[in-house]
């Protein structure tokens, strides 16, 4: 995957526009633990119809840490969020089917882990049917893709 995305980064004109062009474009997204690091925040997607991490876009933004954060909080209203680490934390290239007027693409996804607090009440946003706190645990029974479950197998590195 970190060789698809630099093939991207340098083969794509504007690699963090949104651009259903095909290949596709940068997003970046963000795996959000709590601090015993059990349990995840996800978001029931509302447009794939499924438990993911939150994420989104880069908008032509190339400091992908930032939109890691800029979408955690847009998604989720949460102010406790913080970096657990300044490293990236996985990568992902995933197919974004035909919708629309938008061609069939793929995200090139570079992921980030922060860390929330559980108890802070959180905003479920436009882009989401519902936000969990979900115990690691438990994952597939939300039907967590592995993506989704290899964020979870990272977990217990995590400082």
């Amino acid at each position: 995957m970190a060789a698809r995305i630099r093939a991207l980064l340098v083969e794509q004109p504007q690699p963090f526009a949104r651009t259903p062009v095909p290949p596709g474009h940068i997003t970046a997204s963000a795996w959000i633990v709590d601090a015993s690091r059990t349990r995840t925040l996800l978001t029931h997607h509302r447009k794939l119809d499924r438990w993911l991490q939150l994420g989104g876009h880069a908008d032509g933004d190339a400091d992908v840490r930032r939109v890691a954060m800029r979408e955690a909080r847009e998604e989720s209203g949460l102010a406790s969020l913080r970096f657990v680490s300044p490293a990236i934390y996985d990568l992902d290239v995933h197919a974004i089917p035909e919708r629309g007027s938008d061609l069939a693409h793929e995200h090139f996804d570079i992921r980030f882990a922060l860390e929330a607090d559980p108890l802070e009440p959180f905003v479920v946003s436009s882009e989401s049917h519902a936000l969990a706190w979900v115990e690691i645990a438990d994952l597939a029974s939300y039907g967590a893709d592995e993506s989704v479950l290899r964020l979870a197998r990272k977990t217990a590195a995590l400082g």
